[in-house]
């Protein structure tokens, strides 16, 4: 398995980018969602065996989901943006509305999961999509363990 190139390459690109997001540089946020999704397609595809049917039953839905998590992505990048920004003079009245917001954004993180991992489920067998959630899980955590490491904690 190569997450560990993966997982190093995150890292490679999430340091600069996390030191710019003060900047609210969005151009460079979108270039590394955009390389995160196509390693983790690579991974996806080295690691998961589909046959070609089960490849035209995967892709479609594995897009699907990216799309519908792209908005989630962008949500919570745009709240790394407000926090930076207010990070020097964060009062309790915006570190309650970004929590609030945080907590919204990782449900629907969740429940998009769930639902995209019942439909890998019906469109390949259910040893391959359990193999797809276990790596959606590593990557994922690989990507927050490398991000949040580079995020300052709140005065």
């Amino acid at each position: 398995m190569r997450l560990a190139s993966f997982a190093l390459a995150v890292a490679i690109v999430a340091a600069p980018h996390v030191a710019l997001a003060q900047d609210s540089v969005k151009a460079d946020e979108q270039i590394l969602i955009k390389q995160i999704q196509t390693d983790r397609r690579a991974v996806y595809a080295q690691n998961l065996g589909l046959t070609d049917d089960e490849s035209k039953a995967f892709w479609p839905i594995y897009d699907e989901y990216e799309t519908a998590a792209k908005k989630v992505t962008d949500a919570r990048l745009e709240l790394l943006d407000q926090y930076a920004a207010k990070y020097d003079a964060l009062t309790d009245a915006d570190a309650k509305d970004m929590l609030a917001t945080r907590t919204k954004l990782d449900t629907e993180a969740f429940t998009l999961r769930q639902k995209y991992a019942k439909k890998v489920q019906q469109a390949i067998p259910s040893v391959k999509a359990l193999r797809y959630v276990q790596l959606q899980d590593r990557i994922d955590n690989v990507i927050a363990g490398n991000l949040y490491t580079l995020i300052p904690i709140a005065r």
